[in-house]
């Protein structure tokens, strides 16, 4: 059975591919509740980690502490980066793969889905935009490792631009462009698709990976404590989670015509007193952070003379003040999706029925490279491998390939690795940095079988040996490499990614820091 799965930061959506059809799977809840969605949650009561329904019924457990988004770490995270969960500490790796384990067995127990027993889950997976080859991995990896059998990955917006086609150009011949507006829980993305019938090409992504709609949940947070009189730092763990979930359940209520936000915070912590908060002052604070997101959009618009839609998806994106400023920003061109949280899905569905046919051909969203030696050592340069906008391959297709060849001069080769949103006019890495862990590589053939290239000192061989590198990128943007020591005939291969724990374990909930504000990119970028 074909799905597409939106793992989402607030929610995760599942969609399946029913012979032409893409239905959205329905979960029910432990308390008997239907829902088209499943909780992205971990938690941890009595020492033992809860996940999905289990932690959601748990939320309210004095004894329990529950938290969301651990999606948002991904970027920077490797698999052995600890994260600490009420007084409990696991690897960032465990904690995903778990939870999605969990959604692994909702799916064939507790879902409509309709399932043989044994039945393989084929799954195409939603990343965001601007996702570097980090969460990518750790992505897969946790749907792997939890017993889905990947199909691959496609980033949410172009994902809900499929969608699009499906819903509103069954029939169209024209070939047009659509923006596609995605306004996530944890993350801002949009991208620019060119599209005909059954085809699809993504002219360029931008995103934010700071911003979402959890972002506007805090906020409301922070004004109900302030309020109260009361201060972040006299909440635990798991009253934050609590303050936050009442401050969205309440976001989500809102509609145009509202002026008062009342927030219970007896249900934070028992005996607090309940307060308003009036709209205006909650979307004063939100305003700035959707400034961002028109920004962002308004220059992928300025690449296409001619756009079909400005195609608005994400639970995000419902609140009423995105509406207002995308409609006075972009006038009648702005078309909110029918499925607004569950698009994503949808089109990851449509992508992965090999019957819809659809054609869409993504691309790279940063350049990707590695630092090296100039001048004999004097200096370092940086040599883009992919640049930005380069199309990657659709299924079926080879993967792309880059090499390099050169004469090496030291006697351990080490190669680091960086994913960067633009370059400056000297080709050097700028805008949005991604620093990836060291590669080191014996080029000396005396080293050829040692393990501990990094605690080796480094200098310079007499006898230069000739070394290769070979470099592949496959359907989800997944980077290999193989170095080679041409002359003496050995090779490694490595499977990039940032696999280095932080030094400090990942506290998930209580405030975040503020989105990084975004700079203008030039459309030649």
């Amino acid at each position: 059975m074909r799905l597409g799965i939106d793992f989402g930061t607030t929610r995760i959506v599942v969609a399946a591919s029913d012979r032409g059809n893409y239905p959205v799977v329905a979960f029910e809840a432990g308390d008997g509740e239907v829902f088209d969605w499943f909780p992205p949650l971990a938690g941890v009561r009595a020492g033992q980690r809860i996940y999905g329904w289990e932690a959601w019924a748990a939320q309210g457990d004095p004894e329990a502490t529950v938290v969301r988004g651990l999606k948002r770490f991904l970027a920077e995270a490797g698999p052995r980066t600890p994260v600490e969960i009420g007084g409990h500490t696991a690897p960032l790796s465990v904690y995903l793969r778990e939870l999605v384990a969990s959604l692994h067995t909702a799916l064939r127990e507790r879902s409509n889905l309709q399932c043989e027993a044994g039945e393989r889950l084929e799954v195409m997976l939603g990343v965001p935009a601007g996702a570097n080859s980090n969460q990518r991995f750790l992505t897969v990896e946790a749907f792997r490792g939890a017993g889905f059998d990947v199909a691959g990955l496609l980033n949410e917006p172009s994902a809900a631009s499929v969608e699009y086609g499906h819903s509103h150009r069954d029939k169209a011949t024209k070939k047009d462009a659509i923006l596609v507006y995605d306004l996530g829980g944890g993350t801002f993305d949009a991208s620019l698709v060119e599209l005909d019938d059954r085809s699809h090409d993504v002219i360029a992504s931008e995103g934010i990976a700071t911003l979402g709609g959890d972002d506007f949940d805090h906020l409301l947070a922070e004004e109900a404590l302030a309020a109260a009189g009361l201060g972040e730092e006299e909440l635990t763990q798991a009253e934050w989670f609590r303050l936050v979930e009442e401050a969205r359940r309440k976001k989500e209520a809102l509609h145009a015509n509202s002026r008062r936000i009342t927030i219970d915070l007896d249900l934070v912590r028992p005996d607090w007193p309940q307060v308003q908060v009036p709209v205006p002052d909650f979307y004063a604070r939100c305003e700035g952070l959707i400034a961002e997101t028109l920004h962002a959009a308004g220059d992928l618009c300025e690449r296409t003379p001619s756009l079909e839609a400005i195609y608005v998806t994400g639970g995000g994106s419902e609140l009423p003040l995105v509406s207002r400023l995308l409609r006075e920003r972009f006038k009648a061109k702005v078309k909110r999706s029918a499925h607004t949280r569950a698009a994503t899905a949808i089109g990851l569905a449509i992508q992965a029925d090999q019957m819809a046919d659809y054609v869409l051909r993504d691309r790279f969203t940063r350049y990707f490279g590695v630092w090296r030696e100039a001048d004999g050592g004097a200096r370092v340069r940086f040599d883009p491998l992919f640049a930005k906008g380069s199309p990657l391959p659709n299924q079926g297709e080879p993967p792309l390939a880059r090499s390099r060849e050169y004469q090496a001069v030291h006697n351990i080769g080490h190669l680091r690795f960086l994913e960067c949103s633009r370059l400056t006019a000297e080709s050097q890495p700028a805008g949005e940095i991604t620093v990836w862990d060291e590669i080191h590589f014996p080029f000396d053939p005396a080293l050829r079988d040692a393990a501990d290239l990094e605690t080796r000192p480094v200098f310079h061989i007499a006898d230069h040996q000739r070394i290769g590198e070979s470099y592949s990128c496959g359907t989800g943007g997944d980077l290999q490499v193989t170095i080679a020591n041409l002359d003496s005939g050995y090779e490694r291969t490595f499977r990039l990614g940032r696999w280095g724990a932080r030094s400090q374990p990942i506290v998930p909930g209580k405030k975040r820091s503020a989105p990084a504000r975004r700079k203008k990119v030039s459309p030649s970028n």
